[in-house]
């Protein structure tokens, strides 16, 4: 029997859902409430630059939040902060060790929100683009994961899923206009600017 594109971890009924952004979130959400799932919105993305962006940014995901009745949870900006997290790593490329260690850093803060709130799972919008590497992500979600739990026995799972796939990416285009979405061309930070006009090879 064919796997379905999307697979829920069994019983699942409440997670953390990482979101990047808008865009990113809107299909992921929709999918999740049509199947069970109430999703809380962490918004914790202190790689974005400049304040200003970030700020449309989150405005945005707050809407979105807002609009369908969901827990909208406000993380930290502390872009020195996260500029000493990838310290070193400036000059890598899009899809480079930068991109790895910042997909970790916010996700020890994800894992460490839901083990707050109490919520089994965890996941993230990160794993929607085209432009990022699910493998990175994935990697990134593991040592999240096993980083609570080496600080607590009440660990929250990560569940890893490409949300890619089973029609959610064109589906994320429809939901864009339909919202009239801010969409950014950038990923977030300042050293990704420099790329944004670089063709990168989907993997």
């Amino acid at each position: 029997m064919k796997q379905p594109a999307i697979q829920k971890p069994e019983g699942l009924k409440d997670v953390l859902l990482h979101a990047c952004c808008a865009p990113c979130s809107s299909a992921i959400v929709e999918w999740m409430m049509a199947n069970g799932v109430r999703p809380v919105i962490y918004y914790f993305n202190p790689n974005i630059w400049p304040r200003e962006e970030y700020e449309i940014r989150k405005q945005e995901s707050k809407r979105h939040a807002e609009s369908l009745g969901l827990t909208w949870v406000d993380g930290d900006y502390d872009h020195e902060e996260w500029l000493h997290g990838v310290c070193g790593l400036e000059n890598e490329p899009e899809r480079g060790r930068r991109c790895e260690r910042c997909f970790t850093l916010r996700l020890i803060a994800a894992a460490k929100k839901a083990q707050e709130l109490g919520i089994p799972y965890f996941t993230t919008t990160l794993a929607s683009s085209r432009w990022k590497n699910l493998d990175q992500i994935n990697r990134a979600g593991e040592i999240a994961q096993e980083s609570v739990k080496a600080e607590s026995n009440l660990s929250p799972l990560f569940w890893a899923q490409n949300w890619r796939k089973g029609g959610l990416y064109e589906r994320r285009n429809q939901l864009l206009k339909e919202y009239k979405f801010y969409n950014q061309q950038y990923c977030g930070c300042e050293f990704s600017t420099r790329d944004k006009s670089t063709e990168i090879k989907e993997k």
